[in-house]
């Protein structure tokens, strides 16, 4: 049971709220909704997993449009575009 709650949290985990170290390119923990599925699962060096940071350099393809989606969620439309 404990198994089934835990791969609930991960599916959440993708559309929690952005954590001030998330970019389009890096996640603050793995947002992954399968992280077995991961080619890059565990890797050193690039995993959430095992960065001693909890930083992910390889999020899933679709990380890209959901950073843009939770970004407006939280800013708005006028602060969309950082650094423009």
């Amino acid at each position: 049971m404990i198994e089934h709650l835990v791969k609930k949290d991960q599916k959440l985990a993708f559309h929690a709220l952005l954590h001030p170290l998330d970019s389009e390119n890096q996640t603050h923990g793995c947002r992954h909704t399968n992280p077995s599925v991961c080619a890059k699962h565990s890797l050193p060096g690039v995993c959430a997993f095992v960065r001693k940071d909890n930083i992910c350099l390889a999020p899933p393809q679709s990380w890209k449009k959901q950073y843009e989606k939770l970004f407006f969620q939280r800013f708005g439309k006028q602060a969309q575009k950082r650094g423009a």
